[in-house]
């Protein structure tokens, strides 16, 4: 293979990105055109995939971590001929299939959304823990790789800390990062910021550190080689890279190594389209085409592609041939259908915590949903995810037999750790951590719900009886926080995610019933520490199951309510408390539970209407701001919620110092209707 074809394929690249972010009058042309040389290894020795088939399960995935370098992406994947020219020519324009950042397009072989610094690399962690998962079932047929590029700018991220550890100690030697490592981010050079030694740390952290020229085309593929061979350790290659790489001013002198060049157009930077694309071999009255020898190159790179990807298949095929059942198994991994699992077996203990509930469900399911993994953040016998542990067992180096990942102190690496199990395939995601620390995870929440990943999000300790443990841990705003999202629509029109918190044991079963069955979105499980009354109902499970409708009638009146109460959660049973009060003052009274907002806007307008009718006085409670029901209160009431800060005490002692109790429900009712 010529080394001079794979420097022209990545001078290609670097004239490609650099018109691109010329014609849009935006974009980060230095960084592409310093990393064009690695891409352009990657893709003609490395990468395996199937280009007549690009969602293969067994393909090797390539994880962009920089997403401000998406032209370099767009660039590659154009020579392989998955984007045209009229598609870079559009980058950044309305409904371009080159967006500004990548974002997950499987079939052009854009493998993950990237954007937040960090969380690219980070999903490369989760799909390489998810391949390793699979092997460990299915064998070593099945291999593959993962690789990530990541910027200056990633390693610097705090999530990098995590994603480093967790990728060293469970030994993931399938894996391997490209540091492009240039010296320059978008504001300074990188010695403005820092003076730490990255390849001490990642060795520290287990990884095994390659450092060469990352722009000398030998060098990358030696390296390359290497980490194929390794069998113990990520590897992370070090290259040295030049940003702006064969960038030139008008005059023709160098303008490389600048830093103008990292977040704007050449010509806005300094420099010269024109001359640069000249230097680099091009038309510059035509940039947008790509070499005819370079295309020739690549389209005998896809030939070959294709028929190495035949043999794995051929090889599949025998194994499915000889082991059936397995190979049945491995396509329902692998498939969008829900699993077939029956949520009436379970039984509850009626009074629990929704987190112990949870718990009950959790171990159900390391029973029978033989491709679910859970993580916690050093939570689990807190947060309950112990229910899923304590019927396997934790990954250690070498060791993928079981499904839980202790992921340690790290509530957004292990969310995008999670996102990108999801985003491997073949995995039902789950983390689990206090609510409040939700607060750390919404970067990775956000990307999963514009990626439309089904993870499942477990967070307890959901309100102000946290209690003793103060303020720090007690959540109030972080439901109307997370509640955002089931008004923000996907790209599908979808609600961006499911939320939902359940108001006794019986409803956490239908909440999971809802979270396996949502295989479009995120779902969010708001639970509680302490322990609830089940609400009244001869079947209560029965009852609960129509909460899949996002709110429900709970208890009823003869004929027009005087009142509605509503609220999810703890506070439901607050209600029932407070109703019965009010029932012996002949105040009639309806009682609805309302776990999911979001889903029950989704609902036809007159079954709302149905729940809650117009014109009836209605009073919600929340033990979070109290705008997470005043949609549906409207002006037919009010809602009594937290609009503090909580404070150390008992949780018994804070409902009655707060006014979550049935006796308050019945004094701001009774105001309310006077």
């Amino acid at each position: 293979m010529s080394n001079k074809l794979i420097e022209k394929a990545a001078d290609n690249v670097r004239i490609l990105s650099a018109a691109m972010v010329e014609k849009a009058k935006s974009g980060h042309p230095g960084g592409a055109m310093g990393g064009a040389d690695f891409v352009s290894v990657l893709y003609s020795e490395f990468l395996n995939y199937d280009p007549s088939d690009m969602s293969w399960e067994n393909r090797d995935r390539f994880f962009l971590d920089p997403g401000h370098m998406s032209p370099m992406l767009y660039s590659i994947l154009s020579l392989t001929g998955k984007y045209n020219m009229d598609d870079l020519s559009n980058f950044r324009q309305w409904e371009s299939v080159t967006p500004g950042h990548p974002e997950v397009d499987v079939e052009r072989g854009v493998e993950n959304t990237s954007g937040p610094l960090g969380q690219g690399h980070t999903m490369a962690v989760g799909a390489a823990i998810a391949e390793r998962f699979l092997v460990e079932r299915f064998g070593d047929w099945m291999a593959h790789k993962t690789y990530t590029f990541i910027s200056d700018g990633g390693v610097q991220e705090e999530i990098s800390q995590g994603a480093g550890r967790i990728a060293g100690y469970l030994g993931l030697s399938n894996l391997i990062m490209f540091y492009d490592s240039n010296d320059i981010q978008l504001s300074t050079e990188t010695n403005a910021v820092t003076i730490e030694d990255t390849a001490k740390k990642y060795e520290a952290w287990g990884w095994r550190v390659e450092m060469i020229e990352g722009n000398n085309i030998e060098a990358i593929s030696g390296a390359l080689q290497i980490a194929q061979a390794e069998k113990e350790k990520p590897t992370l290659i070090i290259g040295k890279t030049i940003m702006g790489k064969g960038a030139v001013t008008e005059e023709g002198v160098c303008f490389e190594g600048q830093c103008s060049t990292h977040g704007q157009p050449l010509g806005a930077a300094g420099g010269s389209l024109k001359k640069t694309i000249e230097n680099l071999g091009g038309d510059s009255d035509n940039p947008f085409q790509i070499f005819p020898d370079v295309e020739d190159f690549f389209k005998n790179r896809n030939e070959e592609l294709i028929a190495a990807a035949a043999e794995k298949k051929a090889k599949q095929a025998e194994w499915a041939k000889a082991n059936p059942e397995l190979a049945k198994k491995l396509e329902k991994f692998f498939s969008k259908e829900t699993l077939d699992f029956d949520f009436s077996k379970i039984e509850q203990k009626a009074g629990a915590a929704t987190r112990g509930a949870s718990a009950t469900v959790l171990a159900a399911f390391a029973e029978e949903v033989e491709n679910m993994i859970v993580a916690s953040a050093d939570l689990s016998n807190s947060d309950k995810t112990d229910g899923f542990l304590k019927k396997t067992t934790a990954f250690t180096k070498g060791d993928f037999s079981g499904a839980f990942l202790q992921a340690g102190v790290c509530e957004l690496t292990m969310a995008a750790l999670m996102n990108g199990m999801a985003l491997h395939g073949g995995i039902i995601p789950v983390c689990g951590t206090f609510f409040v620390f939700s607060d750390y995870q919404k970067p990775a929440v956000r990307l999963s719900a514009l990626m439309e990943l089904p993870v499942k999000f477990v967070w307890t300790h959901d309100a102000f009886r946290v209690g003793e443990d103060g303020p720090t841990h007690q959540p109030v705003e972080q439901e109307a926080q997370i509640r955002l999202l089931e008004k923000l629509k996907n790209h599908h029109g979808d609600n961006s995610a499911l939320v939902i918190r359940p108001a006794d044991s019986e409803e956490t079963t239908v909440a999971w019933k809802m979270a396996l069955e949502n295989t479009k979105t995120p779902t969010a499980l708001i639970l509680s520490r302490q322990n609830i009354a089940n609400l009244p109902a001869e079947d209560r499970y029965s009852e609960a199951l129509k909460a899949e409708k996002g709110a429900y009638i709970v208890t009823d009146t003869e004929g027009t309510p005087d009142v509605i109460l509503l609220a999810s959660g703890s506070e439901v049973s607050t209600l029932v408390a407070g109703a019965e009060l009010l029932e012996k003052d002949g105040v009639k009274c309806r009682i609805v539970s309302v776990p999911s907002e979001g889903l029950f806007r989704s609902q036809s307008k007159a079954y709302q209407a149905e729940v809650l009718p117009a014109g009836v006085k209605k009073f919600g409670m929340s033990a979070g701001l109290p705008v997470t029901l005043e949609g549906l209160v409207g002006a037919d009431g009010f809602v009594f919620g937290m609009e503090s800060f909580g404070f150390s005490a008992p949780y018994t002692v804070l409902d009655e110092k707060l006014g979550f109790t049935g006796q308050n429900v019945y004094n701001q009712v009774k105001k309310l209707l006077a």
